[in-house]
């Protein structure tokens, strides 16, 4: 690595996302969203008529992915395909099943590997994904794992798709969620796990804002901010 690296790792829910944006905001470094990858592999192959079920051709939309980030201004990441803007698609429950089926093929992981370690430059990275710390930056210098229930991380969904306007059922959110992360953890390649050396916190009952507290705790205890 290049510049230092700030991993946070966990399942769907457990407000990774929150935390990586806050932290890269903080110290002033770059933000990697590699789920958006993933959400964006398979957002690709339904674009492209492609069945997620097709390994062989999935990991040819990976290998050759047009994808870009841009910043709107409100600060929101804003992603597109091939020049079309997927930010909202690929933020869907669908976009998110989705993400999870095309992450469990072995070659489209090799696929993207190296696109998310080009992220890693001056001043320094917040890597947000489920194997930052143990596949794609190993020797980060500081790695966390936030957990949550997943009936916490469920009724944090629903309301989230709720506030949108959106119609959703909280039970079979949870039941999206449960399917997730037995499909994540089991997977053979790059399981979700936390690295051996993270530093695991569960957001269960703990407000966001103490979560980052404690993070930002570590940060400065390691002289990274």
């Amino acid at each position: 690595m290049t510049s230092p690296v700030i991993t946070v790792d966990g399942p769907s829910g457990a407000g990774k996302g929150t935390i990586s944006h806050l932290l890269a905001e903080k110290l002033g470094w770059h933000f990697l969203d590699s789920g958006a990858l993933y959400r964006v592999t398979g957002q690709a192959c339904l674009m492209e008529g492609l069945s997620l079920d097709d390994h062989p051709a999935v990991t040819e939309v990976a290998r050759h992915l047009d994808v870009s980030f841009t910043y709107a201004d409100s600060g929101e990441v804003l992603v597109a395909y091939k020049g079309t803007d997927v930010s909202g698609v690929i933020r869907t429950e669908e976009g998110g099943r989705g993400a999870s089926k095309v992450a469990a093929i072995p070659a489209v992981r090799d696929a993207l590997l190296a696109r998310q370690r080009e992220f890693c430059r001056p001043p320094g990275l917040v890597a947000d994904g489920r194997d930052m710390g143990t596949v794609v930056f190993p020797a980060a210098p500081l790695k966390f794992f936030l957990t949550a229930s997943a009936e916490e991380r469920a009724e944090r969904r629903y309301k989230q798709l709720i506030s949108k306007g959106e119609s959703v059922s909280l039970p079979r959110l949870l039941e999206d969620i449960q399917e997730r992360d037995a499909r994540d953890s089991s997977r053979s390649v790059s399981p979700l796990v936390p690295a051996e050396d993270a530093i695991v916190i569960d957001s269960t009952a703990t407000p966001i804002e103490q979560v980052f507290d404690q993070v930002m705790l570590e940060v400065t205890r390691r002289g990274l901010n």
